[in-house]
């Protein structure tokens, strides 16, 4: 073998040695890729800020904020100072109303008489937020009663406030002398209408506004 030949085949011997090293460095590189995008820690950590933020978002929410309504309760909101919750047990506790009505209904003329809480008065220690620089801020007022079933009707807030209107709305405790169930709720009582499409039963909720929103939006 001539000296040029046996440095050929060294140098054939050396490239190959590199070339292995090289394969194998990959393959240590591409299973330790593998293993680190697989990994539930590294995958969980990596995600924590994510799901916190998505976490932080949702709770900031008015949904997600807003506590779910118990059977038998009666959420005030809206535009107020202090909202609140009151159930059939709390309003048996307060001054009693009672009212002798007569209406028409989806069964027929209804004749009953209701004892219970003068809706006003559950609405006042709420403290809506009427503005006080306008004149008679409180007529810009209104009061939407959600009951079972989604069931909605709306009040002018001068229907039930007894500085503007002679009735007397109530929350029912009772009708007739039967006291509602507790899961039920109170029902909405309105002496000065004659059919009963505002009687809303099952309430749960009352939300008290204005209309200045919806009027000045529409200009």
């Amino acid at each position: 073998m001539t000296q040029d030949e046996d440095r050929r085949r060294c140098a054939g011997r050396a490239a190959r040695r590199v070339a292995h090293v090289c394969a194998a460095a990959a393959t240590a590189l591409l299973i330790t890729s593998c293993g680190t995008a697989d990994d539930p820690k590294d995958t969980a950590a990596s995600s924590a800020p994510a799901s916190a933020s998505a976490s932080a978002s949702a709770s900031a929410s008015p949904k997600a904020s807003a506590a779910p309504i118990k059977p038998g309760e009666v959420r005030i909101a809206g535009e107020v100072d202090k909202p609140y919750t009151i159930t059939l047990a709390d309003l048996r506790k307060l001054p009693q109303a009672e009212a002798s009505v007569e209406f028409i209904s989806a069964k027929g003329d209804q004749k009953h008489t209701y004892q219970g809480v003068l809706l006003h008065e559950v609405l006042k220690a709420a403290q809506p937020r009427f503005d006080q620089g306008k004149k008679n801020g409180q007529l810009r007022g209104v009061v939407a009663a959600t009951g079972g079933g989604d069931y909605r009707a709306v009040f002018a807030w001068a229907e039930l406030d007894p500085g503007f209107a002679k009735s007397q709305i109530l929350l029912a405790v009772s009708e007739d002398g039967t006291a509602f169930e507790d899961s039920a709720g109170p029902r909405l009582v309105v002496p000065q209408d004659t059919r009963g499409g505002r009687y809303v039963s099952e309430l749960n909720q009352l939300w008290v506004g204005t209309v200045d929103p919806v009027v000045d939006g529409a200009h």
